[in-house]
């Protein structure tokens, strides 16, 4: 039966979890001495008028090859489906197209799973790239390399004091006067507004494309993870050494 890699990519994660429990319980069960230890007494009096007792034993319930093996059984499976992967990742490859184009020729695997990583960083750094203000009209100012704005003008005013008399002076009483301030054109502001946002029509388009090539790269992995692979079988051969009697 052929094996896909995306198969053996399926179920390594699951072969990892097995293989790590089992070392762990066997590390566990070789911790418990008492599991390791038997002992067989039996007893004779000195005389045949002694007291007669039974004889006591404790059976050994753990052997440590044991342990090994059953560490081993679990290990064997991870170690062959990881090699599997490995040497599949070596020749599985497939290109990334936008439309008919080839945008990259027959990437590895690998790299795509790197490509799908970095442009998802990439699109969180495109959406959050500022702006023009739209309540703004911009022009490209070609000469400083920015956008500006059409100058407008605004006036300037300034606070001159003013005399309210309230009351006439009298024979008797000297005038009541108010003091109050008044707004006086002094001059004028043109003003230029600069800036060195992008257009939001531009944004988007940067977005678009960058989700195209996200979708291309998905689909170059789904291709590559499709081909057919060679199941290594290395496990045995490394851990039987490892353990050999």
């Amino acid at each position: 039966m052929t094996t896909r890699l995306s198969q053996v990519v399926a179920v390594e994660k699951t072969r990892k979890t097995e293989a790590y429990g089992a070392l762990t319980a066997a590390h566990h069960e070789v911790q418990k001495s008492p599991l390791l230890t038997g002992i067989s007494r039996t007893y004779r009096p000195r005389d045949e008028e002694g007291e007669q007792l039974p004889a006591e034993s404790t059976r050994v319930q753990l052997r440590a090859d044991d342990a090994i093996s059953r560490a081993l059984a679990g290990l064997m499976p991870f170690y062959d489906v990881t090699a599997t992967k490995d040497w599949a990742n070596c020749t599985a490859r497939a290109d990334i197209r936008i439309g008919n184009d080839v945008l990259l020729a027959q990437v590895p695997v690998t790299y795509l799973l790197f490509l799908e990583k970095q442009l998802s960083g990439l699109h969180t750094f495109v959406e959050k790239l500022p702006v023009l203000d739209p309540a703004e009209q911009w022009t490209w100012d070609e000469q400083a390399g920015v956008w500006r704005t059409a100058p407008y003008d605004t006036v300037r005013s300034k606070k001159v004091p003013r005399n309210h008399v309230l009351a006439q002076a009298t024979d008797r009483h000297p005038a009541q006067v108010q003091v109050y301030h008044e707004d006086v054109p002094v001059g004028v502001w043109t003003t230029v507004k600069f800036s060195g946002a992008l257009p939001a029509t531009r944004r988007q388009e940067l977005l678009h494309r960058l989700q195209a090539v996200r979708d291309a790269v998905k689909y170059a992995r789904e291709e590559a993870n499709s081909a057919d692979v060679t199941n290594q079988r290395p496990g045995a051969s490394l851990l039987n050494y490892l353990f050999a009697a």
